[in-house]
């Protein structure tokens, strides 16, 4: 290969491939050397160097210079079969430090292959797998549909990169907030806490810095218009927005929601609540399948115990310990803090008598 078409290769590779030239330059380099050395089959050194700018190669054995047509015909063949292993070699370090920098973050494809359950998405420069696991339940996709994920493990496997996709990962309902309220993006308001049951429903916990900023309003957008454009991409997937507190018998009562809280009985020791409801709210704050209150507990990290005003009645009569008095009061007329299945967020909690354990 003569000097011109040495350096319109290695700048073909730098652009095509965004692979760094001296990258290139250092491959067909060790390339050459390697096959020197077994052409020669000698015991002196036997160094290859490229000049950057002319591209002229400069080779030699120990003292003596060598002429790179000395080299001959399979000796080239080697070296061209090393310098294609050490570009690929290069570009999978591209690709793997390009995902790496992006693990947690969403990116968009086309679904290009089934392999079984598992769709293979074509990410441009290389494909992102996604496992049934990682897939919400009931979804289902064609070719060439569009599809988005978190990155959320890339692996070298050889000369590939694994990069491993996922939709049912808690951070892809955290990362489409982040897009879609850009006061989440400023930091006006931050995500404190979020549960999810993939498919299903989700719980998310958000504060506000700034007091003349709502934060669960800032999350459901004009008219639902934000928080619809969440629950499209989750196919439906029902979401609750929570109004954080540092005070747990103000965010219990709020986790919990849609269903009403009239008690709350905390031991502080070994993080239990008890929570007590009206009796015709007790399948409401349990949930289908347990679903509310198993979500509630993993947002608050609380154990959840639910109780009705009447099995409360009956523990006092067997002398339990008192009740933490909940009601909901100074609830504005305005407020649209709901959840996108109907159910209303507390605008204020009072907790009044004495806590239990706290």
């Amino acid at each position: 290969m003569d000097k011109e078409s040495l350096l319109r290769l290695v700048d073909s590779l730098h652009r095509d491939k965004e692979i760094a030239k001296d990258v290139v330059f250092q491959g067909i380099e060790a390339a050459l050397t390697t096959a020197a050395r077994k052409h020669f089959k000698s015991q002196e050194t036997v160094s290859i160097q490229i000049d950057r700018n002319t591209g002229e190669i400069l080779a030699r054995e120990g003292d003596r210079k060598i002429d790179p047509s000395e080299l001959g015909r399979i000796t080239a063949q080697t070296a061209k079969q090393v310098i294609i292993q050490k570009i690929r070699e290069a570009e999978r370090d591209v690709i793997y430090e390009d995902f790496v920098s992006r693990k947690g973050a969403i990116v968009s494809g086309t679904v290009q292959r089934f392999e079984g359950p598992t769709i293979i998405v074509n990410l441009g420069k290389t494909e992102g797998i996604l496992h049934k696991l990682e897939q919400i339940d009931d979804e289902h996709y064609n070719t060439n549909e569009r599809v988005r994920a978190i990155v959320f493990d890339v692996k070298k496997v050889g000369t590939r990169v694994r990069i491993l996709l996922s939709r049912t990962h808690p951070d892809f309902v955290r990362r489409l907030f982040e897009l879609e309220v850009p006061e989440i993006a400023e930091n006006t308001i931050e995500i404190k806490a979020l549960a999810r049951e993939p498919g299903h429903r989700t719980k998310i916990a958000v504060a506000s810095s700034d007091q003349n900023v709502d934060c669960v309003g800032a999350c459901v957008g004009v008219r639902g218009s934000r928080i619809k454009n969440i629950v499209d991409e989750l196919n439906g997937e029902k979401i609750d927005i929570i109004r954080w507190s540092d005070e747990p018998e103000v965010l219990l009562p709020n986790a919990l929601k849609p269903a009403e809280v009239s008690g709350i009985i905390l031991s502080a020791e070994n993080q239990v609540a008890t929570i007590v409801v009206p009796n015709d709210q007790l399948s409401l704050a349990i949930g289908k399948r347990g679903q509310n209150v198993r979500l509630a507990s993993r947002l608050t990290s609380w154990d959840i115990d639910i109780i009705t005003e009447s099995e409360f009645e009956e523990r006092q009569k067997e002398g339990a310990a008192g009740l933490t008095e909940v009601a909901e009061s100074n609830k504005r007329p305005s407020d649209n803090s709901k959840t996108t299945n109907g159910g209303a967020v507390a605008e204020h909690i009072k907790a009044g008598g004495e806590k239990e354990g706290v």
